[in-house]
């Protein structure tokens, strides 16, 4: 504790905590994975803070887990025994919104959807949208390359970085990227750095693109099938026909129960599959949309008349993950395979959960192959039983066999890493640990994480 003491010494004061009732709101993720006992906690409020709580853990090798708004759903800001918590999550200003050069300059703590409110004041979006955009961070959002609903049009958290300012493990501050829209100069460090989970440095600051907000409203068109393959259909048919909807999501018969059990969405008991998709633009006329959906063979197809009732569409998509937590411990998986291989996945699925007995709830972005199954256990557990294991892994051996990945957006970090060898060819394996030891030779930002 006398190291701790020195820390404090050297930061504001409440800056560090130490007590272990404080520090248990910042131990844990959105997860089931147990959290460790953690030395202490700094609440940063600027660079300068990170740089000296860094600078404090190299000199004492002390292991430091960033996080931001602790939404994650894959472990990787889970604390562990004797580390530094270094969180972000105070960290909120955003230092420049340039409406000409269509960027922003964001510190790590910035809520998802603050940032998208500020742009659009001066007509621009920010277009990444993760489900938890009102409660996740920028920073979270970058260190797990976070993708959400809009992606099918805009990209994922990776294609809208330009730079970053970014506290190495020795406590050196670099600044990756830029404000430009074309950069070539070098390696891509800010590639590397989007999606490295905490583990190669800190991000303290980004420079993010924003785009031209629609003129026109959205316009959502919903369609119920009669199976999945025929949903399936739809979306790749949208897909195939080069329509650029800003979002095309599916949602299988045991969520859509999940959903009209908790808010009675009047769902028809014949209902196997969902799709929600919305346009925000000409290029994409919704009239197509509907027709896709009905062509493949849609029980019901509908087309909202206005923009209340387009967003009231969209509201059924966005209670799936709060409707499968009223049921109980969540495990939220990420995997992502070819467009053409969705329909095929999702019944890979279904097979899963009637072979192992387990309930399996499944939602998709459809147009990107990305499908987030989420296995229901007993709350209480501290990891999922043996049937449940059992079925994730055979759902995660289903998406490689289709040429898929194991996380299209959440991450690795601890909860996918037993899988890992599945996906990644031994060098490329080898690569990454180079680069690991690298950046991080003691190996103190967030191990046991990511790689």
């Amino acid at each position: 504790m006398d190291a701790v003491a020195a820390l404090a010494d050297r930061l504001p004061s409440g800056r560090v905590i130490a007590d272990p009732d404080a520090m248990e709101a910042h131990r844990r993720d959105q997860t089931y994975a147990a959290p460790g006992a953690p030395l202490a906690v700094v609440l940063a409020r600027d660079t300068s803070d990170v740089v000296t709580a860094v600078r404090w853990a190299a000199e004492h090798r002390v292991p430091i887990v960033p996080r931001g708004g602790g939404t994650g759903l894959a472990g990787g800001a889970t604390a562990t025994d004797g580390c530094l918590v270094l969180s972000l999550a105070r960290m909120t200003a955003i230092r420049e919104l340039a409406p000409a050069d269509q960027l922003a300059v964001v510190e790590p703590g910035v809520i998802t959807a603050d940032l998208d409110r500020a742009a659009r004041e001066h007509g621009l979006m920010y277009a990444p949208d993760p489900s938890s955009h009102e409660i996740s961070t920028i920073g979270g959002n970058l260190a797990t390359n976070a993708g959400g609903l809009r992606c099918v049009k805009y990209g994922v958290t990776r294609d809208s970085a330009l730079g970053l300012e970014v506290v190495l493990a020795d406590g050196r501050v670099i600044r990756t990227g830029g404000r430009t829209v074309k950069r070539v100069t070098g390696y891509d460090l800010t590639g590397l750095f989007v999606g490295s989970e905490g583990t190669l440095g800190v991000i303290t600051s980004a420079t993010v693109r924003l785009r031209p907000a629609p003129v026109s409203p959205p316009v959502t068109v919903l369609a119920t099938f009669g199976s999945v393959s025929a949903a399936g259909t739809a979306a790749a048919s949208i897909m195939g026909a080069g329509l650029r909807p800003s979002l095309l999501e599916l949602i299988d018969r045991a969520m859509l129960r999940a959903i009209d059990d908790w808010r009675d969405i009047d769902l028809d008991t014949d209902t196997a599959a969902m799709i929600i998709t919305q346009t925000d633009g000409p290029e994409c006329p919704a009239e197509e949309l509907l027709r896709h959906c009905e062509d493949a063979g849609a029980d019901f197809a509908a087309m909202s008349t206005d923009e209340a009732e387009a967003a009231a569409l969209l509201e059924i998509r966005r209670l799936a993950h709060p409707s499968a937590e009223r049921l109980g411990n969540c495990l939220v998986e990420d995997v992502c395979v070819p467009r053409s291989r969705l329909p095929e996945m999702v019944g890979r699925v279904e097979r899963a959960a009637e072979r192992h007995g387990v309930t399996i709830l499944t939602v998709a972005h459809a147009g990107d192959g990305n499908l987030h199954p989420v296995f229901i256990f007993e709350r209480g557990l501290t990891e999922p039983p043996p049937d449940v294991q059992a079925a994730a892994d055979e759902v995660f051996t289903a998406a490689i066999e289709l040429g898929g990945t194991l996380t299209g957006e959440h991450g690795v970090g601890v909860l996918k890493r037993p899988w890992l060898d599945g996906e990644l060819e031994p060098g490329v394996r080898d690569v990454q640990r180079q680069i690991k030891q690298a950046l991080d030779p003691h190996g103190l930002m967030n191990p046991g994480k990511a790689i």
